[in-house]
This record gives C-alpha cells, sequence and structure tokens, in this order.
C-alpha cells in the first residue's frame, strides 16, 4: 500500500501568490471597517485575520489528498459539532436561537467551520461516485447526507446558513458532473414549489416558519408596512448604502446623520457590515469589496480547473462558491434584495469561527494550487 506524503516537495512557483494578496486585501479592509463600526471588535478581527493566516499557511502545506481522506470522519465531526450545539447547557443562546459555544476566550459557531468539513467529505464522496453520480439511489443518497447536517442547523435555528450550504451543495453535485436532464427536471419542479412555499408561509396561521421569519418575509415583500419594525433595520442599511454617494463620509467618521453613528443598524460590524462599507467609503468602496470577492471567486475556480483530481477541482470551487454565495446573500439583504437573514460578508464582516474557516478554505485551495495538473 502506497502512503501518502503529508507534505510534497512543492514548487514555491506554484504557489498562488496572487490569491492570498486578494484574501489579505479584503480582509485588511474588514479590518478598517468593522473597526469603523464599533471599536471595540476591532482588535479582535486582527487576531482572527492573523491567526487565520497563520492557519491558511500551514493547511496550504498539507497534502488535501491526505486530508480528504478522512472524509467520513470530517462528515461525522461535522454531524457532532452541529449536534451537541443544540443540547441546552452547552450551547448558547443568544437572541432566540443556539449557534455558538462557548470556548472561553470567544464563541464558537460549529455551522460555519462544518461548511469547509462538508465541501471536503462531498468532493471525496462525488470522486467516489464520479461514473455513477447522477444514477437515482447516488442522488438520493448524498440528498440524505446533506439533509442531516441541514436539518440540525435550522434547528437552531439559521435558515440563512441553511440556504447557504444547501445551495453549495447544488455547486457541488454541479461541479462533480451531475447530469443537464437531472438539473432541469430539478429546476422545473423547485421553482413553482418555492412559488407555493412562499404563498404558504406569509398565511396567518402558517406552521412552516418561526413567527420572526415570517415577519421578516413579510417586511420583505412590505417594508413600508413594517418600517417601524422587520424592516427597520434593511431600511437604515438602503440609506446608508446611498448616503455614501461616490466616495462616502470617511472611515471613523463622527457625522451626526450618519446612521451608524445613530445607531440606526444593531451589530453593524457583522451582517450589515456592507451597509458601513457604503456609508463610509462610498459606491467606489461598494465596487472595490465586490471586485476583490470577486476575483477571489474566479482564482478559486480557475486552480479548481487545473487540479489535478476530481476532489481537488470540487474543493477549490466549492470554497469559491461558498464566498460568491455569502456575498451575494449577504449584499443582498444589505440592500433589501432578499428578506433580512444573517449571514456574515467573507473575510469583512466580525466573526472570529467565520474568518477562520475560510482561511482554512483558502488554505486547501493553495494546497490544491501546488499540485497542478500535469499536461503532456
Amino acid at each position: 500500500m502506497k502512503l501518502i506524503k503529508l507534505r510534497k516537495p512543492y514548487k514555491l512557483k506554484d504557489y498562488k501568490f496572487n490569491l492570498i494578496i486578494l484574501v489579505l486585501a479584503i480582509s485588511f479592509i474588514g479590518i478598517l471597517v468593522v473597526g469603523s463600526a464599533n471599536e471595540f471588535y476591532q482588535s479582535r478581527q486582527i487576531v482572527g485575520v492573523v491567526l487565520g493566516i497563520f492557519i491558511m499557511v500551514i493547511v496550504s502545506l498539507i497534502d488535501y489528498v491526505w486530508i480528504a481522506g478522512f472524509y467520513w470522519l470530517l462528515y461525522f465531526s461535522s454531524i457532532f459539532m452541529l449536534a451537541i450545539v443544540l443540547i441546552p447547557g452547552v450551547g448558547v443562546y443568544v437572541n432566540g436561537a443556539r449557534r455558538w459555544i462557548d470556548i472561553g476566550f470567544t464563541n464558537f459557531q460549529p455551522s460555519e467551520f462544518s461548511k469547509i468539513l462538508l465541501i471536503l467529505f462531498f468532493a471525496r464522496f462525488i470522486m467516489k461516485h464520479e461514473e455513477d453520480l447522477s444514477e437515482r439511489q447516488t442522488i438520493i443518497k448524498a440528498v440524505i447526507l446533506i439533509l442531516i447536517p441541514l436539518a440540525l442547523i435550522y434547528k437552531e435555528p439559521n435558515l440563512s446558513t441553511t440556504i447557504c450550504i444547501a445551495l453549495l451543495f447544488c455547486s457541488l453535485m454541479y461541479v462533480g458532473g451531475l447530469s443537464y436532464r437531472f438539473i432541469g427536471t430539478v429546476l422545473v419542479i423547485t421553482i413553482p414549489v418555492a412559488a407555493v412555499f412562499l404563498s404558504l408561509v406569509v398565511q396567518p396561521d402558517q406552521k412552516i416558519l418561526d413567527n420572526y421569519q415570517q415577519k421578516r418575509i413579510l417586511a420583505w415583500l412590505d417594508p413600508e408596512e413594517y418600517a417601524s419594525d422587520e424592516a427597520y433595520q434593511q431600511n437604515n442599511s438602503v440609506m446608508a448604502i446611498g448616503s455614501g454617494m461616490l466616495t462616502g463620509k470617511g472611515l471613523n467618521n463622527n457625522t451626526t446623520t450618519s446612521v451608524k453613528n445613530g445607531n440606526f443598524i444593531l451589530e453593524p460590524q457583522t451582517d450589515f457590515i456592507f451597509a458601513i462599507v457604503g456609508e463610509e467609503l462610498g459606491f467606489v468602496g461598494c465596487c472595490l469589496v465586490i471586485a476583490l470577492l470577486l476575483l477571489i471567486v474566479i482564482q478559486c475556480i480557475l486552480i479548481g480547473n487545473r487540479a489535478q483530481d476530481t476532489s481537488g477541482k470540487i474543493i477549490s470551487c466549492g470554497v469559491g462558491s461558498l464566498i460568491g454565495i455569502q456575498t451575494f446573500i449577504n449584499i443582498a439583504v444589505a440592500t433589501q434584495i432578499f428578506p433580512n437573514t444573517g449571514i456574515t460578508l467573507p473575510f469583512v464582516s466580525y466573526g472570529l469561527t467565520s474568518l477562520v474557516s475560510l482561511y482554512i478554505g483558502i488554505g486547501l485551495v493553495l494546497n490544491i494550487g501546488l499540485q497542478p495538473k500535469k499536461y503532456k
């Protein structure tokens, strides 16, 4: 049996420094914006970035094939973490949700770390089923495997992360080679089902969603009716982004009309960090943040296309998809395109678990880039 080396003799020329520069640039902007939103969290964000960089470098030098070889262990570790957070006394209960575990110096959020573990698991699972991925038995098995963590995350409750991971799963299956016929069939079924679901959850006596989740959807459909309640933060977020105009009001400004300074947005350093970007850095700052995140996604996809095997391609494209999906949802919420649902803006929002998890994902992508496909 041939042993896989933990560290291979990599070549420095294959190290994707352009990806690292992009990640460091967006992280630097994140530090500045988080500090401007709430100075208390800036030092913690710096610690998270430094820790993330350190872990990223280590992970980038460990053979991803070796890591993915423990895919079942990674899957059950993810399930275990998502399960114990629901246990009273273990999971930290905040604002009606039990999503965190107190580890002393900070709160650890298992659902964020599980995103990376599930990417690794399904990368290896899909590669093993590459020949029969579009067969009914394989699809049913994959759906059951993703439904278990989704059910645990939804139970927290954490609808936004549930949606994010569901979309991520679809991306992984697509990259893995799922047939277009099956994808088309799913879309034909999903679109009308989604429309029916939306019409049901807005009914007064619905039992599908919690009351606060229903109110967020109703506030999205009729923001004026809920202007002083559920739509309050989104309305203020849109005003903040618009008030920044071209170049913004500047970081750490003392403008009395500032949405941030007036405390019109709760916890601006997390879910609504894009509103701070818009208000303080303006249209230019918003475009810069979106461009950097888009370039990171493109780099991940390009590296994935040159991966030496299918699992490397799925991991790299999966990390890129995760960053892209979270970016789209976060900005869509901040601009009132989507209902209010909490999810971080990658590398920008405050959140140590999210930040370190994303750096681990980038470390995996860097290692995949160090082992490119050999062309004859």
